[in-house]
């Protein structure tokens, strides 16, 4: 009934570019919103769109936000209908704290790791604070060893940026390349070219915490940087954050800014 607007929906959102984790969330949500609603896509309604939403068990912000975004586009891309009586009141978003775990709990924690691919992976994503989706997209030629840098391709908002690569970090690359020998992701996955983001998230539970996440490292090496005397606009632009509103999330969970703050008593 509605496999061909689909078809049409997805090749939308790859002409307009988007991720391809976005392309599979949407396409996902809308899929579920057209077979919930049960009508040929042609005679949907704003009542449909509201309907689903006022029903739908929501279970985090992040995802109601997703949801009304994919039908949205759905609505206004491919079937280029109207949904001007639909209510967008969303729930303000929590402010939470990054999670950042000790720098010298982590060093001491990876320098101990026998295995040379998990030992790369993890110490990777804290030198530099990158992604997962980051660490399992690197590719062999990104790694700049002449000009020490990194290249991160198409990452979060379909933006590159270039990184700084340190010489032990380097060491274990090469390590890590003499031994595995991949071809032309940095890292392979056992059944794949490519490594997954739920291994690199079992990885940081195996060696560093159960109650840790694999986007911890990146909050700690932004933190670590700053409790360095790295300025702001630097963490910046190795973070690839495009404001730096997001970057100054990092004073308030640093233990040494905090800890010069001059208090009355």
């Amino acid at each position: 009934m509605y496999e061909s607007v689909l078809r049409i929906y997805n090749q939308k959102l790859k002409y307009l570019n988007y991720s391809k984790r976005t392309i599979e969330v949407y396409s996902h949500y809308a899929g579920k919103f057209l077979e919930s609603v049960g009508k040929y896509p042609q005679h949907l309604t704003s009542a449909d769109f509201q309907g689903y939403l006022d029903g739908f068990p929501f279970t985090s912000i992040s995802q109601q936000n997703q949801i009304i975004n994919a039908i949205k586009f759905l609505y206004e891309k491919v079937l280029n209908r109207k949904y001007d009586k639909v209510d967008f009141t969303r729930p303000r978003r929590e402010k939470k704290l990054p999670q950042v775990i000790d720098s010298t709990y982590l060093v001491d924690r990876i320098s101990a790791i026998s295995n040379l691919k998990h030992k790369a992976i993890l110490m990777l994503a804290f030198s530099v604070g990158l992604r997962v989706s980051e660490v399992i997209s690197l590719k062999i030629k990104d790694i700049d060893s002449g000009r020490m840098l990194i290249t991160i391709r198409q990452a979060k908002g379909r933006k590159d940026r270039v990184v700084p690569l340190s010489p032990n970090l380097l060491n274990t690359l090469r390590e890590y390349y003499k031994a595995y020998k991949p071809k032309e992701y940095l890292f392979n996955g056992q059944f794949s070219n490519q490594y997954s983001a739920t291994s690199c998230n079992q990885l940081v539970k195996q060696y560093l915490g159960v109650k840790y996440h694999f986007h911890s490292l990146r909050h700690s090496c932004f933190t670590s940087l700053l409790e360095a005397g790295t300025d702001l606009r630097i963490i910046q632009k190795i973070a690839g954050h495009s404001s730096s509103r997001t970057t100054e999330v990092y004073t308030h969970v640093s233990s040494r800014v905090l800890g010069k703050v001059p208090l009355p008593m």
